[in-house]
């Protein structure tokens, strides 16, 4: 038995502890903390970079957008000679109606003018197509200034009714700076529908500003320092920025002199928009009209330039985030979705009662704009090739022009025959029948765009 206890220790003993501290143990700790442990938090940093993404700044499209050599040049010479594209309506009438006393003579004279634009915009774009710009820009502004001048010198110095009219004609070929650009960003990101989209967002927001502050700008001029001051200024402002414009050759899309023949409106889609815009426009020219005489009616006449500028605040904002975003679904069905809001946003109008209720509501109003109007530029581009893109936008935009100037005329109607609180009555109508168009053309606006490569044999534009 002693001998036995004795023995234990002796031999299985001290061999099982020495196993236990030298082998297993180290081994553990040093397999745990080397390969395991470190291997997990460098899996957790690898899978971080996704939040970064989602803190991009929403002007970052946008930014990307100017980091093009020269398109920082030619925005700004565009912009100085675009803000005069909507000085130029309000200069003539009021120049005419405070020198002559006569504002049926003053309409009269302003829509002989956009009768004469709604002819020669399609040919100057299509003559912009075929010999470049700068060739067409330079020589029809320096028309323009030339029939701009003999109408300042005509009104002041008391020529007959006749020689105005005769001058609106031919100051009325104004070139199309916002085709030119729109133009010129399409060139530059002819392969990235993403640049394109927020490239037209941005120009629908200049437009909205030059809309904004044009007309102000002119009423300051015609009544604060002459009456003839309004138009002196548009002309002297169009003549600088499309020199230039004209100036910046290195980011002028190539001239297509051998362009194909036929008219861009033989494409059905096209016409689908071009009607879309003519009564987009009247809703535009009405709602203007019916603004100026709710505000007069609330006994606040002095507010209705900040009122409407509400509407074009509501447009900026709606374009600036549109044109940030990706575009989702089809053009068309973009187009189709954006004249419908456009449609019930001036619902809500009907019922305002007061300026507190109707600022918020125009405001909500405008924000339907921007996306109607860049989606459907997008659908030109998309319809036709680059030898037709200028005449394709200034035919959409003439159409615009003219709708502008029919729903204002319909709008002063209305004014004087019903209610100045019916007088939405108009812009309703109208926004109910572009959505009736676009509506009913919306297979059309499907159709074009598969076979584009093979109706007009452009490069296939996605």
């Amino acid at each position: 038995m002693i001998l036995f206890l004795a023995s234990r220790p002796v031999v299985p003993g001290p061999s099982r502890p020495a196993s236990r501290s030298v082998v297993p143990r180290p081994s553990r700790p040093a397999s745990r903390s080397v390969v395991p442990r470190p291997s997990r938090p460098a899996s957790r940093p690898g899978a971080a970079p996704a939040p970064p993404r989602r803190r991009r700044s929403p002007l970052a499209p946008y930014r990307r957008l100017f980091a093009v050599p020269g398109a920082l040049a030619f925005t700004l010479a565009a912009l100085v000679g675009r803000l005069p594209g909507s000085m130029l309506g309000v200069s003539t009438v009021l120049m005419i109606a405070t020198v002559r006393d006569s504002y049926a003579l003053a309409g009269a004279v302003s829509a002989t003018g956009v009768a004469v634009t709604a002819v020669a915009g399609p040919l100057l774009g299509r003559l912009v197509d075929r010999y470049g710009q700068a060739r067409v820009a330079v020589p029809a502004v320096l028309v323009f200034v030339a029939g701009a001048t003999a109408m300042v010198l005509c009104v002041h110095f008391g020529a007959p009714a006749w020689a105005l009219f005769c001058c609106a004609a031919g100051s009325s070929g104004v070139p199309s700076l916002g085709a030119m650009t729109r133009a010129r960003w399409a060139a530059l990101h002819r392969d990235d529908p993403a640049a394109r989209h927020t490239a037209a967002s941005f120009e629908q927001v200049v437009d909205e500003v030059c809309f904004m502050a044009g007309p102000a700008l002119a009423m300051v001029l015609c009544t604060a320092v002459l009456p003839e001051a309004g138009l002196v200024a548009a002309a002297a402002l169009l003549l600088t920025g499309t020199l230039l414009f004209a100036a910046q050759r290195r980011t002028e899309p190539p001239p297509e002199p051998h362009t194909a023949r036929g008219r861009v409106l033989l494409t059905p889609a096209l016409r689908v928009v071009l009607l879309t815009f003519l009564a987009t426009g009247a809703v535009f020219g009405s709602m203007e009209v019916a603004t100026v005489a709710a505000v007069g009616s609330y006994g606040g006449s002095t507010a209705s330039s900040a009122v409407l500028a509400l509407q074009a605040a509501g447009s900026c904002a709606a374009g600036l985030v549109f044109g940030a975003l990706p575009p989702r679904g089809t053009a068309g069905g973009r187009l189709v979705a954006g004249v419908a809001a456009m449609a019930l946003a001036v619902l809500p109008l009907l019922t305002a009662h007061n300026l507190a209720t109707l600022a918020p509501l125009l405001f909500l109003a405008g924000m339907a704009t921007a996306p109607t109007m860049i989606t459907g530029m997008t659908l030109v581009h998309r319809l036709l090739p680059s030898a037709r893109l200028n005449e394709g936008m200034t035919t959409v935009y003439t159409g615009l022009l003219i709708g502008i100037s029919t729903g204002a005329a319909v709008g002063g109607w209305t004014v004087d025959h019903l209610a100045p609180t019916s007088a939405y009555l108009t812009p309703a109508t109208a926004a109910a029948l572009a959505f009736a168009i676009a509506w009913s053309g919306r297979g059309c606006l499907r159709a074009p765009l598969r076979s584009v490569p093979q109706a007009h044999g452009s490069e296939g534009r996605p």
